[in-house]
């Protein structure tokens, strides 16, 4: 993808909101308004989203199946924890079937109506599957070991639970990508050439481990570009999509990589599971407060015993819902702030501002891409793409010898 008309201010500089403008410009018309509508869209899902959640939990508890569950896992057997591991699975099969038509209107038509999701229904439906056996396989684990810690220390199991979900947060998005991703795409060592060694440059210079470098064909789903470095000790890989590859050039590559290695090397990772703790164990402190209060008074009608009684699952879950939806501006800001520092290190890193700015505009096939700023703390959990073009040229400006004003070609945001 080539750029023309490369233009120098002459006699005044460099003009960083000038060459801002330049790129931001090159989005208009109905591109630009689907780009709004698709993002502004998703506001309402959240509210949405979090309203279904409470109906299909609060469902759950009004006819007494989760009590059901309890019971029929008391037949089986006798062992606390089983009953729960029984009752947890139960409840998170019923869960995936009520929450289903949502998920199809939301992740599947509201996905294919604005052209972000390649996938046919059976294919779009065989990997929920995966994601649903995937999820009966951790998910009653985790509730089982919470709820015999709110068994055994009924005052203080809200801290002991967190520190549980963040171990269990830790393992998921440390080895997920590379054992659970797998699942959905296949992986490919990238094929030695210019462009790995000049990754591997970037890997080099930060001492990330750079041995192993993946490309995943994720085209088969969507056209999204995307990228990571995952892994733990001897797993620790570079990962990068096919559409990264093939959609952009080396320099939006690479760019997309300091962004992705910055990650990695300021260890965003625990400092997102770090904020996730915070909400949940916040959150847990408060049903630990709320719940026995709401079941004293609705528990018979519901068939719940007390807090202890696995029974009680949806009633957390309505709580936690709740909580995270009250949460989500905090969550957002601080998700952004870090995003914010992976892409201040990664211009460093790939000394590539005019790449990283077309990746931003890229992005915008999904984000809106120059909100208002109240609007961008609320309902962004990445810097906006006005912010980060406008943070590629301030740096531009501040570290090129020579900065000049880049007006990218007409329809290069739609070349392949």
């Amino acid at each position: 993808m080539a750029l023309i008309d490369i233009l120098a201010v002459a006699g005044t500089g460099f003009d960083v909101e000038v060459a801002t403008r330049a790129y931001l410009d090159t989005l208009q018309g109905p591109a630009r308004a689907q780009s709004d509508a698709y993002f502004e869209g998703g506001y309402w899902l959240i509210a949405w989203g979090a309203l279904v959640a409470v109906l299909v939990d609060w469902l759950i508890l009004n006819f007494r199946l989760s009590s059901a569950f309890r019971s029929l896992g008391e037949i089986i057997s006798g062992r606390p924890a089983v009953v729960t591991w029984i009752t947890a699975l139960l409840y998170s099969l019923l869960a995936f079937v009520l929450l289903l038509p949502w998920s199809i209107y939301t992740e599947f038509f509201r996905e294919k109506s604005y052209g972000l999701l390649d996938l046919d229904f059976g294919s779009w439906f065989g990997e929920q599957a995966i994601t649903l056996g995937v999820d009966l396989i951790v998910a009653p684990l985790l509730v089982v070991a919470v709820y015999a810690l709110i068994r055994r220390a009924p005052r203080s199991w809200w801290a002991w639970s967190t520190g549980v979900v963040g171990v269990f947060l830790a393992f998921g998005m440390l080895l997920a990508p590379v054992f659970v991703s797998p699942l959905f795409n296949d992986y490919k060592e990238m094929e030695q050439g210019p462009l790995r060694d000049r990754i591997v440059a970037v890997a080099a210079k930060y001492e990330i481990p750079a041995e192993h470098i993946y490309v995943f064909d994720q085209s088969k789903q969507h056209k999204r570009i995307s990228g990571n470095v995952s892994g733990l000790g001897p797993t620790i890989r570079i990962s990068l999509n096919d559409n990264l590859l093939e959609r952009t050039s080396d320099e939006e590559i690479l760019a997309v990589m300091g962004h992705e290695m910055g990650h990695y090397k300021l260890n965003h990772i625990y400092v997102i599971i770090a904020i996730m703790l915070l909400v949940i164990g916040t959150s847990f402190f408060a049903i630990s407060r709320i719940a026995p209060a709401l079941i004293a008074r609705f528990g018979p009608r519901w068939g719940v015993r007390d807090l202890g009684d696995p029974a009680s699952l949806p009633v957390i879950g309505i709580l936690m819902t709740i909580a995270f939806f009250l949460a989500t501006p905090v969550l957002n800001s601080l998700v952004r702030w870090a995003e914010s520092n992976a892409d201040a290190f990664g211009l460093e890193a790939a000394r590539e501002p005019d790449g990283f700015a077309r990746v931003a505009m890229r992005l915008s096939e999904y984000r809106k891409i120059e909100p208002g700023p109240i609007e961008e703390m609320l309902f962004f959990d990445h810097p906006s793409g006005a912010t980060r073009v406008r943070m590629a040229m301030d740096w531009k400006a501040r570290n090129a010898a020579d900065p000049q004003i880049v007006v990218p070609e007409a329809g290069y945001l739609d070349a392949e």
